[in-house]
């Protein structure tokens, strides 16, 4: 039995039959730089960087707790090398799980499998090979805990979310948060070799923050995602429910950002905190309070917004940690 799904994979197969074969045929051979850009476009950029943009302070802030210092420039380098290959390891193989419906949504249809820039076989042992190197370079570089984390952040992402529960659960963008939280727990961990509270409250931020900045992408592209059977939740529940379950994850990710204000930075961070997250939190009202009112949602403001957020969050973290 196959683990993916039957219905797209059906779809997929009848729209290629189609016609898709011979417009293939008549598509020009892919040149280099083509190529070379489409397995850079397997790794998604844009998401790998915004990963990093939350590991590099973590690190900062772990090493002035723990040695009242800086990392060191190479380890942050190597963690920094080693996390882009590793999240870009997980979108390679999640782009090669997800062929079979990426060609039938409008947002994913150009991606280098649907369009026949790469193929099935060489994604995989791409992406394989990627997370291999990865943890590998986590592993010399810093320590084995690291290294443990890099890859069950890989294996979740692959394994646990992408196969099962994106494609089964509503649930999924929320339990799909423990692995795109994981880069501020694998970047103390390489510092400390250790996972100390305040690990586990950067951890609860990006946790927390990552289903309304998610659901506004799900509310934009719901058509494409019904279309294929994945179970987004505002593909499943009213525009009321997915407006207050957004206003409820930003509340839970300004709550947790300001547990750290008093007991592990300056006002620095805790004014940014305050005021990002309260920013945060109003745009997620605006969006429920369009929904009771049957308007239209605008939901790209809080996707745009919350990637803002968290930008500006970890800077001032950052900003932080390198002035004290």
């Amino acid at each position: 039995m196959s683990v993916l799904s039957d219905k797209p994979a059906a779809r997929a197969e009848s729209a290629g039959s189609a016609g898709a074969p011979s417009d293939a045929q008549a598509r020009p051979a892919p040149t280099i730089r083509q190529i070379l850009g489409a397995y850079v476009s397997l790794t998604k950029p844009r998401i790998v960087e915004l990963l990093l943009i939350t590991t590099v302070p973590a690190m900062m802030l772990a090493a002035r707790l723990a040695h009242d210092g800086l990392p060191s420039l190479w380890l942050v380098l190597a963690v920094v090398i080693g996390g882009a290959m590793a999240a870009g390891a997980a979108n390679a193989l999640n782009c090669y799980i997800d062929r079979d419906i990426d060609q039938l949504m409008r947002r994913t249809s150009r991606r280098p499998l649907p369009s026949h820039t790469v193929s099935p076989r060489n994604a995989l042992v791409f992406g394989l090979v990627l997370g291999v190197v990865s943890v590998a370079l986590i592993w010399l570089t810093s320590n084995a805990l690291a290294a443990l984390l890099t890859l069950g952040a890989i294996a979740y992402y692959d394994i646990v979310y992408t196969l099962w529960l994106k494609r089964r659960t509503a649930a999924n963008t929320v339990w799909g948060g423990v692995c795109g939280a994981a880069p501020v727990l694998i970047g103390w961990a390489a510092v400390t070799g250790n996972l100390s509270w305040e690990a586990w409250v950067l951890f609860a931020v990006v946790f927390f923050w990552q289903p309304p900045h998610f659901w506004a992408l799900a509310v934009k592209y719901r058509d494409d995602y019904a279309a294929v059977g994945i179970p987004m939740l505002p593909v499943v529940a009213s525009m009321r429910r997915v407006g207050l379950e957004s206003v409820i994850y930003a509340w839970l990710t300004l709550a947790s950002s300001l547990v750290l204000w008093p007991m592990a930075t300056t006002p620095i961070y805790g004014v940014v905190a305050l005021v990002t997250g309260g920013l945060f939190c109003l745009e997620a009202h605006r969006m429920y309070g369009r929904a009771r009112r049957d308007e239209d949602l605008k939901p790209m403001r809080l996707f745009h917004w919350s990637t803002t957020y968290l930008t500006l969050l970890f800077v001032a973290l950052a900003v932080d940690s390198f002035l004290i």
